[in-house]
């Protein structure tokens, strides 16, 4: 990528800084923007970003400039700043909690399905950190943030199976750290049972590419080129063969956003049940015998489950390994397809 990027923090917020190459003179301001690779992991939409320049948020040139559809020339510089977001505090609320392990520096959550992990724009309440802040009380780590305390991974709303939260500020940085690595220097395991229409045609194998926002659909991840996106791997072994559909064991080295959905959608197995990444399987649906279409029907939900998670205490240095049974749901599903 052909120009110069910089990223900042400070106690404004965060602050971005480009400079536009040669070759992407002519862009819109907020095109160019949305595709930045910096904004895209920061979960700025295009939407966001336009409405940051209205608000005079961006600097082009050393002045502001509150035209989304300002062209580009080349070596424009364009300054953004990105307002700290709003200090609201989440509420305790008492939410059942299938607590799986739990001590002093941490806990380790079974997550239903439909349960969000933390506050943001449309799930402000009813989330997996205001259940925990009733549970905790004033032992939960405040490092996530006030929005994210204790928070060191996530999984889907609809994404069933473990979650580990930080409970003091030394487990949460421990934590992070191990997330960071990804497993790979540091000892941790994320493995995940995928419910996918088709077979594979072969017994494992991995998946390596970008991820970054959709293009056009930006509450979508998509595989993208290395310059608009992050690394993402995914590991998988074929479990069961159910002739229209199959059981997949996916362990992963990354952790990005949606990033087993889209990797099994990119190699032509979607989840089950996966409206955003699997439409259009409906005439696999209409092959089903009653009793599995009926359990498809039923899900309402991509058929995911985080079933395995190890890692190394980040305080006592014992080595951790938990499991999780499929829920109900998944569990009907895997019993139906048996009988395809």
């Amino acid at each position: 990528m052909s120009m110069k990027d910089m990223q900042q923090k400070d106690a404004a917020g965060a602050r971005f800084a480009f400079t536009v190459a040669e070759g992407e003179a002519g862009a819109r301001l907020d095109r160019y923007l949305a595709e930045r690779p910096e904004l895209v992991s920061a979960h700025l939409s295009r939407s966001r970003i336009k409405s940051l320049i209205e608000g005079g948020r961006v600097a082009l040139r050393g002045a502001a400039m509150r035209d989304p559809a300002k062209k580009l020339t080349p070596l424009d510089e364009i300054v953004l700043d990105v307002p700290p977001p709003e200090p609201a505090e989440p509420q305790a609320e008492a939410i059942a909690l299938n607590i799986v392990y739990e001590d002093a520096h941490l806990i380790v959550i079974d997550k239903p399905a439909g349960l969000v992990v933390h506050p943001a724009s449309g799930h402000e309440s009813g989330t997996l950190v205001n259940a925990l802040i009733a549970h905790c009380g004033e032992s939960l780590s405040g490092v996530g943030g006030v929005k994210k305390p204790g928070i060191v991974h996530r999984i889907d709303k609809d994404t069933t199976g473990l979650l580990v939260i930080a409970k003091t500020d030394a487990a949460h940085h421990g934590l992070s750290a191990l997330f960071a690595d990804h497993g790979r220097t540091l000892s941790l395991t994320r493995e995940y049972l995928a419910f996918v229409w088709g077979v594979p045609d072969r017994a494992h194998g991995t998946i390596e590419t970008h991820l970054g926002r959709h293009s056009i659909q930006r509450e979508k991840m998509a595989v993208v080129s290395q310059s608009r996106g992050r690394e993402a791997i995914t590991h998988w072994e074929k479990v069961a063969d159910y002739g229209v559909a199959s059981l997949i064991r996916c362990q992963l080295e990354t952790g990005r956003t949606h990033q087993i959905r889209v990797h099994l959608a990119h190699i032509g197995h979607p989840l089950i049940g996966d409206a955003t990444y699997g439409a259009g399987f409906k005439t696999k649906i209409a092959k089903l015998p009653e009793g599995a279409r009926e359990a498809v029907e039923a899900l309402g939900r991509q058929a995911l489950h985080a079933e395995t998670l190890g890692f190394e205490h980040p305080i006592t240095r014992e080595e951790m390994m938990f499991e999780s049974e499929l829920p109900d749901d998944l569990a009907a599903l895997r019993a139906a397809l048996e009988e395809v």
